[in-house]
């Protein structure tokens, strides 16, 4: 008898031993990806200075007799002495790091909904680990930079298209679970930059360090199958029924006779794969395309602006990296509890984590300096970003159950490239406190309340079943208003 996808998946095993040992690699993997993020937080240090004469030497040998760094660890400012008119650069090499990131969050979804989740992954992952090493090892400045664009491009790209093998991997009853996972660990993994940044202080050699593993994952990474959702709704019924097999030897299950029915969206051998603008093509698409990528905007902007204006940390450098990604370990538990009840789910949970993120920007405005340590503004600030932080993990997962696995991956990497504009814009709302204090306070509130509600004209997504087709999607069982009668009679 031929099953649909999501009973083969059942009968396979949804989140057996095979799919953890499967899913685990791709999940540690965000421990580098997190670092690679993080590493110009660190190598791009200033520490403090002294310079013996009041006018700053014209030359750079001159300036390298006259200044003197006070802390005990090395950075690009410390070798290539990047003070004051040359301090800029330091905020350049990041501003390219995300416009790689940008450009691979556009390239590599339609790439991988064309020719496979697995090698896009792995050749990003390999250059990723090239680039790496190049930033390590970069004679000077130029190179560096070039270097961080580069690798902002494959990082970007490959841990999008790793995020949404990891996805597919599994029974769709376990995306919220892997989704979160997955999220949780790159905040770990921000901790753990932060351990080795405190373990080895030079920084060539941390570079070195934190891109090493990625060496040990991309070995891993030949071992894993292509995603079988993909080749299900490539029409490739064979070779899914291959990988599904895989997967319940992995979960202990005797060999199953496995038939899938086929797809009735899948591409026929002369016909192309869909492309990226079918996300602007189908009315249904291009709405929800449109929505997301604001609430990915929103989600960025308010995460950085209130990262921007809980007030700079005091202390310990690599104590401080380490908070600002265990801060945001509490708020994945708290939305895997709600996006899997029945009376919360998707859309209400994230809409709930917005809006009470723009809340809390408004309300941090409003507060006193002296409000005691319960009511204190930092404090509001962080459970704000704690609250946006969920509202991000949700936001990966929601996405990928909203979009069809033809398109899963060029959806996602329209909004990434969209959140990425979110995290450039907001570190220039801080200036506009010049106008009063108060104005990008109500600026990131105003985005947190907006994404949040606007939420609400998706559908939601919790035990509906995964569209493989455009097609699927534009069939009535997928549309907004169904699922809310469904919702309304249930």
């Amino acid at each position: 008898m031929a099953l649909g996808l999501e009973e083969a998946f059942g009968a396979a095993g949804e989140f057996g031993g095979g799919q953890r040992r499967l899913t685990a690699c791709l999940v540690l993997l965000q421990i580098y990806v997190a670092c690679q993020s993080m590493l110009i937080v660190l190598v791009g240090a200033v520490p403090d200075y002294h310079i013996d004469q009041e006018e700053i030497p014209a030359s750079r040998a001159e300036l390298a007799k006259r200044i003197h760094f006070a802390d005990n660890f090395t950075s690009i400012v410390t070798e290539w002495y990047l003070i004051e008119q040359e301090a800029y650069k330091v905020s350049l090499a990041s501003s390219l790091f995300f416009a790689g990131l940008l450009i691979g969050n556009i390239t590599f979804g339609p790439l991988s909904d064309k020719l496979g989740r697995k090698p896009v992954y792995i050749s990003g992952l390999f250059f990723d680990v090239i680039f790496g090493y190049v930033t390590a090892l970069a004679p000077n400045y130029d190179t560096f930079a070039v270097s961080r664009f580069f690798v902002g491009i494959v990082n970007g790209g490959m841990s999008l298209v790793s995020f949404v093998l990891t996805q597919e991997y599994v029974g769709k009853s376990f995306w919220s679970f892997t989704g979160s996972l997955t999220n949780l660990t790159f905040a770990v993994g921000i901790a753990v930059y932060a351990l080795l940044g405190y373990c080895v202080r030079e920084w060539r050699y941390l570079a070195l360090v934190s891109n090493t593993p990625g060496i040990f994952f991309l070995l891993l990474s030949f071992m894993l199958p292509e995603s079988p959702r993909w080749l299900y709704s490539q029409g490739k019924m064979a070779e899914a029924e291959d990988v599904l097999q895989y997967i319940a030897l992995g979960n202990g299950k005797e060999r199953l006779n496995l038939k899938l029915k086929p797809s009735t969206g899948a591409l026929r051998k002369d016909e192309s794969a869909p492309g990226i603008l079918n996300l602007v093509k189908h009315p249904v698409l291009r709405w929800r395309t449109i929505i997301l990528m604001y609430i990915w905007y929103a989600c960025s902007f308010v995460y950085y602006g209130l990262t921007l204006n809980a007030g700079e940390l005091r202390g310990n450098l690599y104590l401080n990296v380490a908070l600002s990604g265990l801060v945001e370990v509490p708020a994945f538990p708290l939305c895997m509890f709600f996006i899997e009840k029945s009376w919360s789910g998707r859309r209400k949970t994230m809409t709930c984590f917005l809006v009470f993120a723009g809340l809390a920007c408004i309300f941090t405005m409003v507060l006193p300096a002296n409000a005691g340590l319960l009511l204190s503004p930092t404090l509001l600030a962080l459970c704000g970003k704690m609250m946006v932080s969920a509202a991000f993990n949700i936001v990966y997962i929601y996405t990928s159950e909203l979009y069809p696995t033809v398109l899963r991956n060029a959806g996602l990497g329209v909004c990434s490239m969209s959140c990425r504009f979110g995290g450039i814009l907001a570190p220039f709302v801080p200036s506009m406190k010049s106008l009063s204090p108060s104005v990008p306070f109500v600026v990131f509130g105003i985005s947190g309340l907006s994404a949040g509600f606007l939420t609400l004209l998706l559908p939601e997504t919790l035990n509906k079943p995964i569209a493989e087709s455009i097609e699927d999607v534009q069939s009535p069982k997928y549309q907004v208003l169904k699922n809310e009668e469904a919702e309304q009679t249930g």
